[in-house]
């Protein structure tokens, strides 16, 4: 029988390192091959290919109409992305080919089409792109083999709508029993809306206590999942980054000037799908004994092109500054500093420090058991973990001579 003669039946794609899935993006061309190996002469009739890229939605929720009576309401939605077909074998003629005992590859090549949406896997929805090779036979069942690829679309956040400041204040009268115990008033500013995966978001924020208890404040980068279908939304929230500070004592105000918070290896926005969004925003909070806590949330956009090196940095430093002399952070230096080397910026302590500090937070952190080291998402984004170097141009073109006796403060 066919069945015992073959030896391998599988899908390679060109760019696949070994055990990892390939990465494409709209527009690109995927080529491959279908790879078959046969221990002896067999007869087979076609070798069909087919691509295909959707998402889908599905749950179910329970209603009750009265105290007896009970339904379950289904919701399931798709969209197709992609559907190519190809016949690598012969026509569907009916016709019938012995192939040679030995190694035999069928090579095929397909344009994505120009807009796609970065793959995704949800609780209620995923977004998934595969290719599946199947092998007619005669009086035997047909063979089949897939082969998963992963689609990141490129986001960008080099545009004006990304890179401008995101900013705002809220204010809670702390009750107990009727009375009032006094005023929480907070306000918090991030110097731009987009952000890429290892980056760090240097949180401003004013924390005024008028009661008469300490209050708490936190924040912390919060993933929504939003699924739609037939009219009707889902929606799944966890918290993906996430730092605590110091309580405020009554009548006191706290000022964070520049707290990090680290953005972990995440999935990129997913903003353009008519069935699934995937929304990132910082949520700061203040913790309120007895009286339910204040909130403010900014929109945040998790993208996979990151801070571009020469033409956005000028004109972030620049906003930076600007941004810090409006909260009364800071004076702009007479002399401008130089860059610090790259190797500083990308310490490993850095990053120890700042994995030790999640693991202390007292938020829940997402816990995705596809996401590892080891995937291909997490390898296509370790080229963006960290912001690029600063521009030779911003380094002091005259700096101050070793020569020179530095004068003496008490002078």
């Amino acid at each position: 029988m066919l069945f015992d003669k073959v030896k391998a039946f599988m899908v390679q794609l060109d760019g696949a390192s070994a055990g990892a899935e390939p990465v494409f993006s709209g527009g690109q061309a995927v080529v491959g091959r279908v790879l078959l190996e046969l221990t002896g002469p067999a007869r087979v009739g076609t070798l069909k290919l087919r691509a295909r890229g959707r998402a889908h939605v599905h749950w179910t929720e329970s209603r009750s109409a009265g105290s007896s009576t009970a339904y379950t309401q289904s919701y399931s939605e798709r969209v197709e992305f992609v559907n190519h077909r190809a016949t690598l074998l012969a026509p569907d003629t009916g016709e019938i080919t012995t192939l040679p005992p030995g190694r035999h590859e069928f090579p095929f090549s397909f344009q994505l089409p120009p807009t796609l949406v970065t793959s995704f896997e949800g609780k209620h929805g995923s977004v998934r792109y595969c290719i599946k090779a199947t092998l007619h036979r005669p009086w035997v069942p047909a063979r089949r083999t897939r082969k998963v690829f992963t689609v990141i679309e490129p986001v960008d956040i080099n545009t004006p709508a990304l890179l401008a400041p995101q900013a705002g204040a809220r204010e809670k009268i702390a009750r107990s029993w009727y009375s009032n115990r006094g005023l929480v008033s907070l306000s918090a500013k991030i110097d731009r809306k987009g952000y890429t995966p290892g980056e760090v978001i240097p949180v401003f924020a004013e924390i005024d206590n008028g009661t008469t208890r300490p209050v708490l404040p936190r924040a912390a980068v919060v993933q929504t999942q939003t699924f739609m279908a037939r009219g009707a939304r889902k929606q799944k929230r966890a918290v993906v980054a996430s730092l605590s500070g110091e309580p405020v004592g009554p009548g006191r105000r706290a000022l964070w000037q520049g707290r990090a918070l680290r953005i972990p290896p995440v999935g990129p926005s997913i903003l353009h799908c008519r069935v699934l969004h995937v929304d990132y925003a910082l949520k700061v909070c203040v913790d309120i004994p007895g009286s339910s806590k204040l909130l403010l949330e900014l929109p945040l956009v998790i993208g996979t092109i990151p801070l571009h090196p020469f033409g956005s940095r000028s004109s972030s430093v620049g906003s930076h500054a600007s941004f810090l002399l409006d909260w009364g952070l800071g004076v702009l230096p007479e002399r401008p500093e130089a860059p610090p080397e790259y190797s500083e910026v990308v310490a490993d302590d850095e990053m120890a420090a700042a994995a030790a500090a999640v693991e202390q937070s007292p938020f829940p952190l997402l816990q995705n058991p596809n996401m590892s080291p080891e995937g291909p998402f997490f390898a296509y984004i370790q080229e963006f973990r960290y912001r690029p170097p600063p521009l030779y141009s911003e380094e002091d073109p005259n700096p101050p001579s070793e020569v020179v006796r530095p004068r003496c403060m008490t002078c």
